[in-house]
């Protein structure tokens, strides 16, 4: 067998002689630095390849089904292809896929052959593709086209699972899945194809949850972009760039990063990223959310329509949304403490959706010691925050709006009175404190009692 390959390779060297090729590289970035979509259907369309299995150099790895092997280009590696009687060959180069094709039937089956790539690795794409999480990095080095690092995006988040009255749950899927399947209408009126969303409310009221919903219910991927992580205004721009379509653009915070200044970017930079030309040029098929915990001190220039679409309120738990986590957390939907539950929430009392959610998951083994856990918390930690709040649990249109679902937590609550919050509150920060405590200095007694 080895002498038939030798033999096999000298004469593709001595037939290549009497041929005329030519070349077409395909790069991962544009001159702009912008990803090349191209290159990733190309890549997606040979790795799909049985030809990779007969190369010289193949690259094995675990696939996300249990026992599946996936085979992956190797750097140098030749493919060869056939399509419609023309021998095809991909060499993959630092970072550049290049394609070989004899002159005489480059007329012939170089569009066709495009086109199929297109078909294949779109269809390869849909069985085979799973959400991804992008990050940005720091830019130590000044080399722009690496700033995205992404992790499978596994949140189990969805609107099935999120406390949300069913008429607001209704009216958000549908503006979404308009939005999805609305590219001629945009492009009929001129406007570019994407739209963005406000989400403002308390912390623990599940903005974050709801992005992740938001990610789940369009099968779209996020970029959570952290702006403490920017170098200037122009590296922003770079950012948005290198975003792909069918993508979350997310700013977490936003309120925060403006009031401390704790970013290099400046205001008219923020605004330029949310609809400047380049956003424009670049902001094809996405949604960028953005989320603050207040919005009456932001610049009113931000929240002006074409900048923000949508605006959803965020408030803290209502008796809806608190019967909403008792069946989710508990599998009750009804108990004999219910009225009085109401009754507390109609006095004016409310606690996160987090933190309600924290004391049932604790008490998650006596349905009713939790709801009285749950009770005495609001009685208490309730009665302050809710006539602060009271009136706010209702967005502009007159719906309650989502809460969070939150994970369970690895220690287990069992107490019953009335500062079961503060005891909550107090091991956050203790754990924050021990992870701390190496690296910078602080007031304890302080961090005790803001807990």
């Amino acid at each position: 067998t080895g002498l038939i390959y030798i033999v096999k390779k000298k004469w593709r060297s001595i037939e290549d002689c009497f041929h005329v090729y030519q070349f077409f590289k395909v790069p991962e970035f544009n001159e702009g630095m912008q990803r090349n979509q191209l290159y990733h259907k190309v890549l997606v369309y040979l790795n799909s390849l049985t030809f990779i299995e007969d190369s010289d150099f193949t690259n094995l790895f675990t696939g996300k089904k249990p026992n599946e092997i996936v085979l992956h280009l190797d750097p140098n590696q030749i493919i060869e292809d056939d399509f419609l009687g023309a021998k095809i060959s991909w060499i993959n180069e630092d970072k550049t896929l290049v394609l070989k094709i004899r002159k005489a039937d480059k007329r012939r089956v170089l569009r066709p052959y495009l086109q199929h790539i297109h078909s294949v690795s779109d269809e390869f794409d849909d069985k085979k593709r799973g959400l991804k999480l992008y990050v940005n990095v720091v830019d130590h080095q000044g080399d722009r086209k690496e700033r995205w690092r992404s992790v499978p995006f596994t949140h189990p988040s969805s609107f099935e699972t999120i406390a949300m009255e069913s008429d607001l749950k209704n009216k958000v899927k549908s503006d979404l899945y308009s939005f999805a399947k609305a590219k001629q209408y945009y492009h009929r009126l001129g406007r570019v194809w994407k739209r963005s969303y406000l989400l403002y409310g308390p912390s623990g009221t599940g903005k974050s949850s709801f992005i992740a919903a938001m990610a789940n219910f369009l099968s779209y991927d996020v970029y959570d972009l952290d702006l403490s992580k920017v170098s200037d205004d122009s590296d922003l721009k770079f950012l948005l760039l290198q975003t792909t379509t069918k993508s979350l653009v997310v700013i977490e915070d936003l309120d925060r990063y403006l009031s401390e200044k704790s970013t290099a970017v400046s205001l008219p930079g923020i605004l330029s990223f949310m609809d400047g030309i380049l956003s424009s040029s670049c902001g094809e098929e996405r949604i960028m959310v953005f989320t603050m915990n207040r919005k009456d001190h932001v610049d009113p220039a931000i929240l002006r329509p074409g900048r923000i679409d949508v605006h959803i309120h965020f408030p803290l738990c209502n008796f809806t949304a608190f019967k909403t986590l008792a069946n989710s957390y508990l599998g009750l939907k009804d108990h004999k403490l219910f009225p009085q539950v109401e009754e507390i929430f109609q006095n004016g009392a409310s606690l996160s959706p987090a933190e309600i959610g924290e004391l049932m998951i604790a008490n998650r083994n006596s349905p009713s010691r939790a709801l009285k856990t749950v009770i005495n918390a609001l009685q208490t930690d309730g009665d302050g925050r809710g006539a602060l709040n009271l009136g706010r649990g209702s967005c502009e249109n007159g719906s309650r709006k989502p809460v969070e679902e939150i994970g369970e937590p690895s220690g287990v609550f069992c107490k019953e009175g009335a500062n079961a919050v503060k005891e909550l509150k107090k091991l956050y920060g203790f754990l924050r404190v021990k992870s701390c405590r190496k690296s910078q200095s602080f007031d304890l007694n302080s961090r005790q009692n803001e807990g």
